[in-house]
């Protein structure tokens, strides 16, 4: 079961994962009629960034990043920004060890200095 401290880390996870998922989403795609969106399930546990639309005559779809609050960690499954999320999860404040860099295979995680999972 959940301690209270739990669930409140959980709930700034939460926003925070929200926030940089955000910043990301507002800064304007350089060519063609591309929107970024934020998209998170209503159960506020994954996490996607994505984008949609056309650039000339060439329909752009893609994730930019996958994430979930799972098992009491952050697991991150796709993180196609350029320096990635992780650092700046740590800098507000997520331990390292609560992140999992799940596009690592497992027999790789414990050297990647973030959880293993």
């Amino acid at each position: 079961m959940e301690t209270t401290d739990q669930l409140l880390d959980i709930e700034g996870w939460r926003d925070t994962l929200s926030k940089i998922l955000q910043y990301y989403a507002d800064i304007p795609y350089s060519y063609g009629d591309v929107k970024t969106f934020v998209i998170i399930s209503q159960d506020r546990n994954h996490f996607m960034l994505l984008h949609e639309g056309w650039e000339n005559r060439r329909h752009v779809y893609g994730t930019i990043v996958h994430a979930e609050i799972r098992l009491e960690k952050i697991w991150i499954y796709y993180d196609g920004i350029e320096d990635g999320i992780t650092e700046e999860l740590v800098a507000a404040g997520v331990p390292k060890d609560i992140i999992v860099l799940a596009f690592h295979p497992p027999d790789v995680r414990e050297y990647t200095g973030y959880g293993v999972g």
